[in-house]
């Protein structure tokens, strides 16, 4: 392999580049993997078009694997579509709904109805928005905190869940990685293993249960839950609210919709997935249980289970008469079309890490890298660079497909294996974080349009806790994962940590206040009667 030095490593920083100033991520990869193209081959552009196209692009779709895991995430879109027709993701909302009795209550549900609907991020903050939105605000919980709760369940959960369009995406991501660097592990367990590093992801969850529990907000939130509860004013007056109608698109038409056909065909997905990478390991063969997941080819068995969803849903949807067979396949269409926009981004990541292993981007950075980088901040820089990249493009997809090439192979020859599953959970957690404080970010966009909140006041209300969270996570978790800290440890002192900061600086609307909110309340409306 020719040695290309500083040239190897211009296609990754044209991507960020790129992404930063145009925020478009498919035009900045596609770029990118033509500039690399282009100087493999001796700087001729007309080559190098081609063979971005051909060798790149196209070999992309030749392996198997990527075929497999493409296919997979197209069809959770098609599952995930069914279920939104047949009336099944709204049925949990109208349980869970139905138990909303209190402000706390309320709250609650929301955040539970967030968690429960973990497999797609897009249809969660549609869904959960939407439908919390009327019960919130007879609560008179202001918009802000809805869109918080909202956006603070839906990337978080759809990343770490065991089954969500997410895992396909991250699992391409880890293989590659692990290939370029010869590394011959299971990139499904890979992946399960880097769950406990999600520190950002489980700990925003977990901060979200503590501000409803303890009723108690900080910074701009703080003000607007006082305005809400005080003046009955869901938004300030200058704002101006993102309505979206996009739900509509989601929500099904008839009449009584039953949580069930949500929930067994989610449960089948994750039973099939469970039993098949025990069967496709060689569980039947006498393998023991680790040693099977261990071995399993974890593209095969997600195909398997989210096509065997996707029939269960169908048939359910039918011998209950609630769709036709044309609807049930317009439906599933209608979710393949949604998840279009991960899969060009997936096909382009695998083209640019593809590439860079073609330069030699990796070795070449771990070159010089060797006696600069402290082996400890690994963690601490993988969490940093995929926020900064997340933040200024709008993407936490395109953020790790652009930064997980270079992270994996750095954290290998610099800390050894055991600094890749810390090194990878930091990556895929750290894309959340610079999503959720960006502005452009689709999902905190979807969230501020679903729950009618103004957009910059959602930022503005949701960054100081993202940045909470993160710096925690920080302290607490990936400086003391670079030591070799067991990383349960380290969730239960940023638990107690993140308690204590809000409780600190934490303050809430006091009993009498909402009191006296209640009793205006009451006063307006005999007003208007009587006029």
């Amino acid at each position: 392999m020719m040695e290309f030095g500083w040239l190897s490593l211009v296609p990754a920083l044209l991507a960020i580049v790129l992404a930063w100033v145009t925020k478009e991520v498919f035009l900045s990869l596609f770029i990118a993997v033509f500039v690399g193209s282009t100087i493999l081959a001796n700087f001729n552009p007309l080559v190098g078009f081609t063979k971005s196209l051909n060798t790149f692009i196209v070999g992309a779709l030749t392996d198997e694997w990527n075929v497999s895991i493409l296919i997979f995430c197209l069809t959770i879109g098609g599952l995930i579509g069914i279920l939104s027709k047949n009336g099944g993701t709204k049925g949990i909302a109208n349980l869970i709904v139905s138990r909303a009795k209190t402000n706390k209550s309320t709250l609650f549900s929301t955040w539970l109805m967030g968690v429960l609907i973990f497999f797609d991020d897009y249809a969660n903050s549609l869904i959960v928005g939407n439908t919390m939105r009327s019960i919130t605000d007879k609560m008179k919980v202001s918009r802000e905190k809805l869109a918080y709760i909202v956006d603070s369940t839906a990337a978080p959960i759809s990343s770490i869940a065991l089954i969500s369009t997410w895992v396909g995406f991250e699992t391409g991501l880890i293989k590659n990685g692990l290939e370029e660097i010869g590394v011959n592990l299971s990139a499904y367990s890979v992946f399960l293993e880097t769950i406990p590093f999600r520190f950002y992801s489980i700990l925003a969850l977990g901060f979200v249960l503590m501000i409803i529990f303890t009723g108690k907000d900080f910074g701009p939130m703080a003000k607007a839950e006082r305005r809400s509860y005080l003046t009955g004013k869901l938004l300030d007056d200058d704002a101006k609210p993102l309505v979206t109608d996009e739900v509509d698109q989601l929500e099904s038409s008839i009449e009584n919709e039953r949580w069930y056909n949500a929930v067994i065909p989610i449960l089948s997905v994750i039973v099939i997935t469970i039993f098949g990478l025990y069967i496709n390991g060689g569980g039947l063969e006498g393998k023991s249980v680790q040693a099977a997941f261990g071995d399993a080819d974890a593209s095969v068995v997600l195909l398997w289970a989210s096509i065997g969803g996707t029939i269960i849903a169908a048939v359910m949807s039918l011998a209950q008469r609630i769709l036709t067979i044309k609807e049930i396949m317009d439906a599933w269409v209608a979710g393949i079309k949604s998840m279009t926009t991960a899969a060009i981004i997936l096909v382009l990541a695998w083209a640019l890490g593809s590439l860079n292993g073609e330069l030699g981007t990796a070795e070449f950075i771990v070159s010089v890298a060797k006696g600069s980088i402290p082996p400890f901040m690994i963690p601490v820089l993988m969490f940093i660079i995929p926020c900064i990249v997340a933040f200024s493009t709008g993407s936490s997809w395109g953020a790790n497909s652009i930064v997980m090439p270079l992270a994996i192979p750095l954290a290998f020859e610099l800390g050894g294996a055991e600094f890749l599953v810390p090194a990878i959970g930091a990556v895929l957690t750290g894309a959340v974080f610079g999503d959720h404080c960006s502005p452009i970010s689709d999902t905190t966009i979807m969230s501020s349009m679903a729950s009618a909140c103004d957009h910059m006041a959602h930022v503005k209300t949701q960054m100081p806790y993202a940045l909470v969270v993160a710096g925690v996570s920080i302290i607490v978790g990936f400086i003391p994962a670079g030591f070799g800290i067991n990383p349960y440890i380290s969730l239960v002192i940023g638990t107690v940590v993140l308690f204590a900061t809000l409780n600190f600086f934490g303050a809430k609307v006091t009993d009498k206040e909402r009191l006296h909110s209640n009793q205006a309340s009451i006063g307006n409306a005999k007003k208007v009667a009587e006029n």
